[in-house]
């Protein structure tokens, strides 16, 4: 955005300026820093540094922050170079607290830390800027929200299918019983028939053999009757 490109250089002129500053005159600004490299190698136990490696490390540092400030400045990895910022500025604000000091040094030096703390939360808020975009806990959110919404869509879903397949069993169960009623009373339909064919073909049979045997006996009854009467 317009906005943007507008306040990172404004926000970066007084680093550049501050750091381009220092690393050429570097002798302006060792006594503090000799304050805090003493403080610091005290704290590790080791040889304090001389003039020469206090001036080296102040204008390394100046060139440093120009350099971050720099890269704020046209827009080159802005979130890096903004917390970079913030990081080589903290030393400074630890060097320039102003509680151990008194009178006009006081004065000075809390001056110098109110605009550090200042520097240090305007790179940090540039630092963490997505530029519109979605930050980390919102992803996160929108990551387990939608976990969740298909965590529960598959539940929803394994609900509807045991539903489905609890109906479909009792369909075909039913659909079995009537099959099997209809098969017996078929097949019982079908005995019943088969018996009384059967039935009645054992009638005309019988029926047939009734008037076979009668016919035979008419025969010779009638043979016995005409040889009867040749006899006479």
């Amino acid at each position: 955005m317009l906005l943007r490109r507008l306040a990172r250089p404004l926000l970066a002129v007084p680093f550049i300026y501050d750091g381009v500053s220092t690393a050429l005159r570097p002798a302006e600004h060792t006594d503090a820093a000799r304050e805090g490299a003493d403080t610091v190698t005290d704290t590790l136990g080791v040889d304090r540094l001389d003039d020469t490696q206090v001036a080296l490390l102040v204008r390394a540092h100046g060139a440093v922050t120009a350099f971050a400030g720099l890269l704020l400045a046209v827009g080159r990895t802005p979130r890096t170079a903004a917390l970079a910022l913030a990081a080589l500025t903290t030393p400074l604000a630890v060097v320039n607290q102003p509680f151990t000091s008194k009178g006009d040094e006081r004065k000075e030096k809390t001056l110098k830390f109110v605009k550090n703390l200042g520097a240090i939360g305007a790179t940090v808020i540039a630092g963490i800027d997505l530029e519109g975009r979605p930050g980390m806990s919102y992803r996160i959110a929108q990551k387990t929200s939608s976990a969740s919404k298909s965590a529960q869509h598959a539940v929803e879903s394994a609900e509807k299918t045991g539903k489905y397949a609890v109906r479909n069993a009792e369909r075909t169960g039913r659909y079995a019983v009537q099959n099997a009623k209809r098969s017996a009373t078929t097949a019982q339909k079908s005995a019943s028939t088969s018996a009384r064919r059967a039935r009645k073909q054992v009638e005309r049979d019988l029926r047939s053999t009734v008037k076979s045997a009668r016919a035979g006996a008419k025969s010779a009854r009638a043979a016995a009757e005409k040889a009867a009467a040749k006899v006479s």
